[in-house]
């Protein structure tokens, strides 16, 4: 498999609309309700396109219900060739039970901070505290190959939006 863990574009700091549906126990519904701010998504689309420019695309995308996840998402739909589906697994810290619900060969998952560098961690060395060592800048993009398993992953890339914008 290879997996794209997307960390989602910049959003404003107060919410403003209503609160998603589908949220995990624990998490706060006003930080979900937070949107994509105009900028944040006027420079994630460039990171799209950067992507696409490297030849990157995806069989299934899977994002967080929290809005500023789904505006990524939908952002990143120009680069699927399949399905595209909420995971309240991916406003939690990662397990393997939510590993076992993510399928396919290209897969993207929008996340958050803590959690998506938990998951790195776990991915790659089965260890939460490892994908603590990265500085995951908001629209940013770490890409692994190998099996969807703790430990069964090797990163291939790690790049800061500003990397993946053409025009920078």
């Amino acid at each position: 498999m290879h997996l794209y863990l997307i960390r989602h574009a910049s959003a404003a700091d107060a919410p403003e609309g209503p609160v998603p549906e589908g949220l995990p126990e624990g998490v706060d519904p006003s930080d979900a309700a937070r949107p994509l701010t105009q900028r944040g998504a006027r420079r994630f689309a460039s990171v799209v396109q950067g992507l696409a420019n490297a030849g990157i695309s995806f069989d299934r995308l899977y994002y967080s219900p929290m809005i500023r996840a789904v505006q990524t998402a939908e952002l990143l739909e120009q680069l699927l060739d399949g399905d595209s589906m909420v995971s309240p697994h991916l406003a939690a810290a990662p397990t393997e039970l939510a590993l076992r619900t993510f399928t396919g060969d290209r897969v993207a998952l929008v996340g958050h901070e803590p959690w998506l560098g938990e998951l790195l961690g776990l991915l790659t060395l089965d260890s939460a505290e490892a994908g603590r060592a990265y500085t995951w800048k908001k629209g940013g993009v770490a890409w692994l190959e190998g099996e969807l398993a703790f430990g069964g992953m090797t990163l291939r890339g790690f790049w800061a939006p500003k990397m993946l914008r053409p025009e920078r």
